[in-house]
């Protein structure tokens, strides 16, 4: 497993890296600059915007940026935010845990929603409940994540008026709230853009489940224990499921670039002060530095996920020997 583990290590530091001068290279080869975007207003010297690209490295070639950007991160800095006036690494710091409390609530409920419904859908394959589930998951599936998003706002923060929709808590009573309050307040804007990742995703997930479930279920070991005489539900618990988890549990590696994706778009249609929104803003004001650090961040979450899946499916199976 130690080698295992070093290995994935390794090829993620280079999978990262590659990302990242791929994202690179294409921000270089746009047209424009941060400092014309943010100071591109006729009132702003052209002295002064020189200087600015002069500070920032803007007025090298792309090879002489790449190699003043390698040797920033090398020492610990990750550049200066135009867009927002302060050091990359502050800004990602205020907004990266309310996208891993983002993530963390939609990636649990993804796979407790996707593998319930799926283990629901294999006890009676072809009755009506799994017809029925079936159905639901198929059209969650097929629905845009942003298009759910904004029918799940209009009608259920702006028509029932059931859920907040803006932000992470209430701006304006969340300083007067209680300790349960706050709590409260916290997971009432956090059910609408969790819940709008999380069932698009269990949708697919659900269908894997399903499949993974109705073949373990034609094994030789199934047919065995009942020969046996052993419950049905014992059955699905210790013989079924558990064979049936491993196809899912990597689909968690997979699963979390999609996430992150449509993190980015669900954060802006809620306002969530996350590393998406950030990246969108990132993008439209051309802030190199911040996209970059956003786009290393989020391959690294990818890599630590594909590890994570790695060591989940060694536990689930204790077959598996790793050399």
């Amino acid at each position: 497993m130690a080698k295992l583990l070093a290995r994935r290590a390794l090829q993620g530091v280079v999978i990262v890296w590659l990302v990242a001068t791929l994202t690179f290279l294409l921000l270089a080869l746009a047209p424009g600059d941060a400092v014309d975007a943010a100071y591109g207003d006729s009132r702003v010297p052209q002295e002064v915007r020189d200087h600015l690209r002069t500070e920032f490295c803007l007025d090298r070639n792309i090879a002489g940026r790449y190699v003043c950007w390698i040797g920033s991160v090398a020492h610990g800095n990750l550049g200066w935010s135009i867009r927002y006036s302060r050091p990359v690494a502050d800004v990602l710091a205020d907004a990266v845990p309310n996208t891993l409390v983002l993530m963390f609530c939609a990636i649990t409920l993804t796979f407790v929603l996707g593998v319930g419904a799926g283990v629901v859908q294999a006890r009676r394959p072809g009755g009506a409940v799994d017809r029925g589930v079936g159905a639901v998951a198929l059209f969650l599936y097929a629905l845009p994540d942003f298009w759910f998003a904004l029918m799940a706002m209009f009608v259920i923060a702006y028509q029932l008026h059931l859920l907040p929709y803006v932000g992470m808590t209430n701006s304006a009573l969340y300083p007067t709230y209680g300790f349960w309050e706050k709590v409260g307040d916290r997971i009432a804007h956090l059910i609408l853009p969790a819940g709008t990742l999380a069932l698009v995703a269990a949708a697919g997930i659900s269908r894997y489940q399903r499949a993974a479930m109705l073949d373990a279920m034609s094994q030789d070991y199934v047919r065995t224990a009942r020969a046996k005489g052993v419950d049905e539900g014992r059955i699905l618990r210790h013989h079924v499921f558990r064979n049936a988890l491993l196809p899912v549990i990597t689909l968690i590696g997979l699963w979390l670039p999609a996430l992150l994706g449509g993190a980015v778009i669900i954060e802006r249609i809620f306002s969530w002060p996350g590393i998406g929104s950030l990246a969108a803003n990132g993008v439209a004001t051309r802030d190199a530095p911040l996209v970059l650090a956003i786009t290393v961040l989020s391959s690294v979450l990818v890599v630590l996920g594909s590890l994570l899946a790695d060591l989940l499916y060694a536990v689930a199976d204790p077959r598996v020997r790793v050399e």
